[in-house]
């Protein structure tokens, strides 16, 4: 397994690599919080929102469920055939080399997707698709666990996947993410038609067992391209760690959102 780039949107085979665990990506993943959710709506001059790398659906059902009409665009068919089996209309593309058919929308959204998307042509594609008034809404769930388990997971991690760096470093989840944050603003900037881009934060927290905590640690990036051995490892001694504090624990949780609207 090759290493992977320190700029995501580079690494498309890992981008794809998500449909292997849909299922579980589905069941696992958190959702957003209602805040981020209302405010993404309030702000859109309309209810059409477009969902790039919509994956399972997870902010589709959500916006769906706030009276969004959604179109979701995702690269893998695998997570797009579990959207559309859940009634999301989906299409599989890129979203830089998507067709839009003469479509427009009041909002263009993705959630934890848009680092997988280069950054420049993302943005003047949602410009090009965004009525007037438009918004375009990046969002991330950034996950700050505990000290002890952040420390137990990067060493387990450097020792047995060393072609993962991003998970190398115990360091605060926020900085790993603010390189994102601002790429996505820098994207924004460039692709011209947008007024200057603000962030938005949203605190929330989860308490997981050490079972819920370790069914997520699969779906994350990468991890379904891991020789089996290897993630049994890093599964093991996680799960370790978890027991070690009590069998459970409160994940701190920064929903972040980079928007931007189209005059």
């Amino acid at each position: 397994m090759p290493t992977i780039s320190s700029e995501p949107h580079q690494n498309r085979d890992v981008a794809q690599s998500f449909g292997a665990v849909a299922k579980e990506y589905d069941r696992h993943r958190p959702s957003y919080p209602d805040a981020l959710i209302e405010a993404v709506v309030a702000a859109a001059p309309g209810r059409d929102f477009l969902d790039v790398g919509c994956g399972t659906g997870i902010s589709s059902r959500q916006f769906q469920a706030a009276g969004c009409a959604v179109l979701g665009v995702d690269v893998d068919e695998r997570m797009v055939a579990l959207a559309r089996a859940q009634g999301l209309t989906a299409e599989v593309s890129a979203f830089e080399s998507w067709d839009a058919g003469g479509r427009t929308f009041d909002a263009v959204v993705a959630g934890q997707t848009w680092h997988w998307v280069d950054p420049a042509a993302g943005a003047v594609k949602a410009r090009s698709v965004l009525r007037p008034g438009g918004l375009i809404a990046l969002f991330w769930n950034v996950f700050q666990p505990p000290a002890a388990l952040a420390e137990a997971s990067a060493a387990v991690y450097r020792r047995v996947v060393p072609q993962l760096p991003m998970m190398h470093r115990p360091m605060s989840a926020l900085q790993i993410y603010d390189g994102m944050f601002g790429a996505a603003e820098e994207g924004i900037r460039a692709a011209g038609g947008f007024i200057e881009p603000q962030r938005w934060r949203f605190d929330w927290e989860r308490t997981y067992t050490r079972d819920e905590w370790l069914a997520v640690v699969p779906t994350q990036g990468g991890h379904s391209r891991l020789d089996p051995s290897a993630l049994d490892e890093v599964l093991t001694e996680i799960g370790a760690a978890v027991d070690a504090m009590g069998g459970s624990f409160v994940a701190q949780y920064a929903a972040v959102a980079v928007t931007a609207s189209a005059p």
